[in-house]
């Protein structure tokens, strides 16, 4: 399946508008059909048939630049069903657990499909994609969405309905990624379902959630010892001499978490550095490190 078209531009696909202040508006193409904006028309058939790159103008001779949308340009703008995970994060998620094409991979949950996409992207066609998504509807929209995205369902990618703590009995995988509220109760599927050298990730949108899962992974002892870490992105103005951060930044949105499977049988190496002190005080509710007690 090609994930990417070229040529010329055609009825029923999504377009991506840009306008000199860098607005941008995604659209269907639909033969006779007119899209309205505040500065006059654009006719859909002006597009239709032309390639990539052109430049339309309104009724009013206001100019477009007319591209198809990059994936990161249409996640963000996909429809959605659950919240999604964002280009920035699910950068990191493809290079910080190497997801290398045919790799088999198991997803939890789906969501509106946004990550679905990238993995799909970077398995490739011999590898194999596991997603689990608890509610329906998330489900169908996410697979509406991925359609959308890369031009059709790859075969393969496997979308079920249903909890992963279910799917304890599957076949091996190399990787596990957790976009769910509580991943720290996927552990013990990660044990049984990750292949030696895997890796688990967690995507977490608080402290309390990243603390519980990290002393969780730690706990299990058949990781290593996690890293945790977030990404900020900031745009920079570019006018002359004017070279400068933009004032505005795409901050907080999750924190990821990483881990490596042991081979059965081994433990983790014991950490060389105590704890804080205070870091397991008596108001601490999780999990405990047993040379800790």
């Amino acid at each position: 399946m090609n994930h990417q078209r070229t040529g010329p531009f055609v009825e029923g696909e999504w377009i991506r508008l840009s306008d000199p202040k860098g607005r941008k508006h995604n659209i269907q193409l639909v033969a006779g059909k007119e899209f309205s904006t505040k500065k006059g028309q654009v006719r859909h058939d002006d597009i239709i048939g032309r390639p990539e790159g052109i430049v339309v103008e309104t009724s009013l001779e206001f100019p477009y630049q007319v591209f198809r949308p990059l994936l990161f340009e249409y996640v963000v703008s996909m429809p959605r069903g659950a919240a999604i995970i964002y280009p920035k994060d699910a950068a990191q998620i493809l290079v910080q657990a190497d997801i290398f094409p045919g790799a088999r991979v198991i997803e939890a949950g789906a969501g509106s499909g946004s990550l679905t996409s990238y993995l799909l992207r970077a398995i490739g066609p011999e590898g194999h994609l596991e997603s689990h998504e608890l509610r329906e509807d998330f489900a169908e929209k996410a697979r509406t969405n991925v359609e959308q995205a890369l031009h059709g369902v790859p075969d393969t990618w496997t979308l079920t309905v249903g909890d992963l703590r279910d799917a304890a009995d599957g076949p091996e995988v190399d990787r596990i990624i957790l976009d769910m509220v509580d991943p720290w109760t996927c552990i013990p599927l990660a044990l049984e379902r990750l292949v030696p050298g895997g890796i688990v990730c967690g995507y977490v949108a608080t402290t309390t959630q990243l603390s519980r899962f990290v002393e969780s992974l730690r706990e299990s002892a058949g990781f290593t010892e996690p890293h945790a870490w977030e990404t900020l992105v900031r745009d920079w103005h570019l006018e002359g001499l004017a070279v400068r951060p933009n004032h505005k930044m795409n901050g907080h949105t999750a924190f990821l978490v990483t881990a490596r499977r042991l081979a059965p049988g081994q433990r983790p190496m014991p950490k060389t550095r105590r704890p804080a002190p205070g870091a397991y005080g008596p108001d601490y509710v999780g999990p405990r490190p047993a040379d800790l007690d």
